[in-house]
């Protein structure tokens, strides 16, 4: 019977993307500027099957949005029932963005297995429609995601610009409140409206930088972003809190390192894990000082990666 094994990379996101526009499809409410990390892997094998099943780490699953990717997918291809494997080499739903390498893995193994002869725009819009970063992790490198498409598209290749990045693993299980829904309840904060207006802002502005390899202009934009979007969350009634005291120490090391000579500034999504991100020359003394900060569990370094692609057919 038919088969495919894709593996994909989750993405971090420089520009923030948090929020969807009114209407069906999970289009963004802004657009994000991201990067594509190599060493942490989603690997998704998919074979026709007598019956949709889904298996995460050899377990049976189930997973509404894994369903309404199929269904999705089946309103535009003739896809037989298909079994789904799939695993990550990283933690799952704690702020690695695991969702978005999962359905990039996912559209691309669909897509090889069943034939259904996508390129890989249409690749991206199906799995951004699944999950709203993984679009994104279709491509590697450097990737946009931007209107009126809402398709992503690769700025720069992974060696253009070779950068790293530093995780500090605070806390490796699932969070609390999902992305779907932590960004459902921010539409209520009162900093809703404005930082979605100042999106399209630091996009343009961060785009800028990544093309003329201005670090230290990517560094500023990057952490006004991440700190306007934790601020709207911390404004979301009741308070959506994805930081511990481990993560408040790795941003205030981070910044210390910078003050004596380190290239490297720090990113945050919905979880508390903290993405430092370096020129390579820093990342030694990086990931010594975050591996010692309190509640620290453990460091992974990672450079920029591929997009999603078939490993075995």
């Amino acid at each position: 019977m038919p088969t495919a094994t894709a593996i994909a990379h989750p993405n971090i996101a420089l520009v923030k993307y948090w929020g969807k526009a009114p209407g069906p499809g999970n289009v963004p409410a802004g657009p994000s500027l991201s990067i594509t990390l190599d060493t942490l892997v989603t690997q998704t094998r998919v074979s026709i099957a007598d019956r949709d099943a889904l298996y995460i780490d050899d377990a049976p699953a189930e997973d509404t949005k894994v369903r309404a990717c199929l269904a999705d997918l089946r309103a535009h291809y003739p896809i037989a029932p298909l079994r789904i494997e799939t695993s990550n080499n990283f933690p799952t739903a704690a702020g690695l963005a695991s969702s978005a390498s999962g359905f990039a893995a996912l559209v691309t193994a669909i897509d090889h297995a069943c034939d259904l002869g996508m390129d890989a725009a249409t690749r991206s819009r199906f799995a951004r429609r699944a999950s709203g970063s993984a679009g994104r992790s279709i491509f590697g490198g450097v990737v946009a995601l931007s209107g009126p498409e809402w398709t992503a598209t690769p700025i720069l290749a992974p060696e253009e610009w070779p950068l790293q990045v530093v995780v500090a693993i605070t806390h490796a299980g699932r969070k609390n409140v999902s992305s779907s829904v932590g960004m459902r309840l921010s539409e209520r904060s009162p900093y809703y409206p404005a930082w979605v207006a100042s999106t399209a802002a630091d996009f343009t502005a961060a785009r800028t930088a990544v093309m003329d390899r201005d670090f230290s202009r990517l560094a500023e934009i990057a952490e006004h972003s991440c700190l306007k979007m934790h601020g709207l969350m911390l404004a979301t009634p009741p308070g959506l809190l994805y930081w511990n005291a481990a993560s408040t120490a790795c941003l205030h090391a981070i910044r210390a390192l910078r003050e004596t000579g380190s290239d490297v500034f720090f990113t945050m999504d919905a979880g508390p894990q903290v993405k430092a991100v370096c020129l390579p020359e820093s990342t030694p003394r990086v990931a010594r000082t975050l591996a010692e900060v309190p509640g620290v569990q453990r460091v992974l370094v990672a450079g920029l990666g591929d997009g999603a692609r078939i490993i075995e057919s």
